[in-house]
């Protein structure tokens, strides 16, 4: 086909935030999630992945997570939360999470 330009997995973004972000580090990008592929100094641009599972991502510790439950990427505290109030959607838990952690395994949305 003519049109297809890509898989959509990966996007060049451009890092706004104030701050340099490194890889691994889960960002918003418009009303989506993107999880750093390479380190982005602010200012600068680089790759994002919009799709797949990322473990080690910062949640609010005392969340409570069960496995399938929407997780929000909370943008103000760079974390991701249970609370849809004001935040993301930013995909589901993969894995549980207690609330003794805080980190958990995410599937983003695409």
């Amino acid at each position: 086909m003519k049109n297809f330009q890509q898989d959509g997995t990966r996007k060049k973004w451009t890092n706004g935030t104030g701050a340099d972000v490194t890889s691994g580090t889960m960002v918003k990008v418009g009303n989506r999630v993107g999880v750093c592929a390479v380190d982005i100094a602010n200012g600068a641009s680089g790759t994002v992945v919009l799709v797949g599972v990322f473990s080690g991502i910062t949640k609010l510790t005392a969340d409570v997570v069960t496995e399938g439950v929407d997780l929000y990427w909370d943008d103000t505290n760079k974390r991701l939360t249970l609370t849809s109030t004001s935040n993301t959607l930013a995909g589901f838990a993969w894995a549980a999470a207690d609330g003794s952690t805080a980190i958990v395994t995410i599937k983003i949305n695409a």
